[in-house]
């Protein structure tokens, strides 16, 4: 059992155990549609057994970069459309990632209006406008009666995803974004039901959870955790204690995977003292997708110690459409280009050579 064993996620047969995880690239047309260069891009890296897509906005407000692709107008739904077909004829699975940035935004993607998250406190760090670098704001609060909104926002937007064709979705509860910032402590000083006690911050993630399951079915829906992620001001408390509850609580949904970043590798390395990948595997029975840092060696110890049923790649997976046969070869890699992941049209984007 390795990286090239194929694997059932559900009733969904995967070629091979390596994951394209969802990289922004900020390459999406006018009206926030995917680019139809990303036909290319993804059926270039349908080596995968599974493609995760760019996060995708499931509303308007959802929106705290430049140029990313939504899933909540029939536009984009078309625009996607044309990815998942020509993904599922060149032999892979993908699925969409539904996002909400929360307060990772700024009033120029708002039309003035100020960023949402659970608590009206300072968040560190710039952010990319389209009238360029700001600080981040100071969001406001979601109102309590706002927050069924947000829920069908993201049923909303796996209905948009299911009718443009995606074998099932991935919500975006990590890096700092507005689920992530519900469930932390750090951020979500909130004194209602959505604040407070952990069983109470974890309410709108879980709420959002079964609304997309009502939509797909739990074992097409995955659900990304970082919990070491602390940028933008993020922290908690006791990240032992809050995602090993939160790994139970997705367990008790019978999710079809969870995908964690937690590094083994590069800068951001997490100290053995301070992992939780076995922990949460012990606790959530279903499919377990790790991320950071990962090498082929790294990535073949995972699964064959069975710490992980798949492992994600992020930039090697930008930089070498055919990562999978450069790792049965271990033959080079191309080096990722970092000024053009967020920019460049074709270059950086569809231009990187196979073998």
């Amino acid at each position: 059992m390795d990286l090239f064993s194929p694997y059932k996620l559900g009733n969904i047969k995967l070629s091979n155990r390596m994951v394209m995880a969802p990289m922004t690239r900020c390459r999406a047309i006018g009206g926030n549609v995917p680019n139809p260069l990303a036909i290319t891009y993804y059926v270039q890296r349908a080596t995968a057994g599974l493609i995760i897509t760019e996060g995708s906005q499931v509303s308007p407000e959802g929106v705290g970069y430049v140029r990313t692709p939504g899933i909540y107008s029939p536009e984009q739904v078309a625009g996607w459309r044309k990815v998942t077909n020509a993904v599922h004829q060149s032999g892979s699975k993908i699925f969409l990632q539904l996002w909400h940035v929360g307060r990772v935004s700024h009033s120029d993607f708002l039309s003035g209006e100020l960023p949402v998250a659970p608590s009206p406190l300072p968040v560190e760090g710039d952010i990319h406008t389209p009238f360029g670098k700001k600080k981040i704001e100071k969001p406001r609060a979601l109102e309590l009666e706002e927050i069924p909104g947000i829920i069908n926002q993201f049923r909303r937007g796996a209905l948009n995803a299911k009718a443009a064709g995606f074998d099932g979705v991935e919500i975006h509860g990590a890096n700092g974004y507005l689920l992530d910032q519900f469930l932390r402590d750090g951020p979500n000083h909130r004194t209602d039901q959505f604040g407070g006690s952990l069983k109470n911050r974890a309410r709108l993630p879980l709420e959002v959870a079964k609304a997309v399951i009502d939509v797909f079915g739990a074992d097409r829906i995955g659900y990304r955790i970082s919990p070491h992620f602390q940028r933008y001001s993020m922290s908690d408390s006791n990240p032992h204690e809050t995602f090993c509850y939160f790994a139970e609580e997705l367990n008790k949904l019978k999710l079809g995977y969870l995908h964690m970043i937690e590094p083994v590798g590069g800068p951001m390395l997490v100290a053995p003292d301070a992992r939780l990948a076995s922990a949460v595997r012990d606790i959530f029975k279903g499919t377990l997708i790790l991320n950071g840092g990962y090498d082929a060696e790294k990535g073949n110890a995972a699964i064959q110690k069975s710490v992980a049923d798949l492992i994600s790649y992020g930039s090697p997976f930008l930089a070498n459409p055919d990562l999978p046969e450069r790792f049965k070869r271990n033959a080079p890699l191309n080096t990722p280009d970092i000024t053009t992941f967020y920019a460049g049209e074709e270059r950086g984007y569809i231009d990187y050579p196979a073998l």
